[in-house]
C-alpha cells in the first residue's frame, strides 16, 4: 500500500539522480503520512522511482 502511494506521488526526472530524489521525497512523505519509518520510505521510494522510470520508458 505504501509503495503504491509512493509510486503515485513520484515523478520522473531528467536523470537518475533527479529520479532518486523525487522518489525519495515521495517515499519519505508517504512514510510520515502512514506513520512508518521515513528512512526506509525514502530508500524504497528512491529505488522504486528509478526502477519504474527505467522499465516503463516514459522518462529520460
Amino acid at each position: 500500500m505504501a509503495l503504491a502511494l509512493c509510486a503515485g506521488l513520484a515523478a520522473c526526472g531528467d536523470n537518475p539522480t533527479e529520479q532518486a530524489l523525487y522518489g525519495g521525497g515521495a517515499g519519505f512523505l508517504g512514510a510520515l503520512a502512514l506513520d512508518g519509518n521515513p528512512v526506509i520510505g525514502a530508500a524504497a521510494g528512491a529505488a522504486g522511482n528509478v526502477i519504474y522510470c527505467k522499465t516503463q520508458n516514459t522518462c529520460n
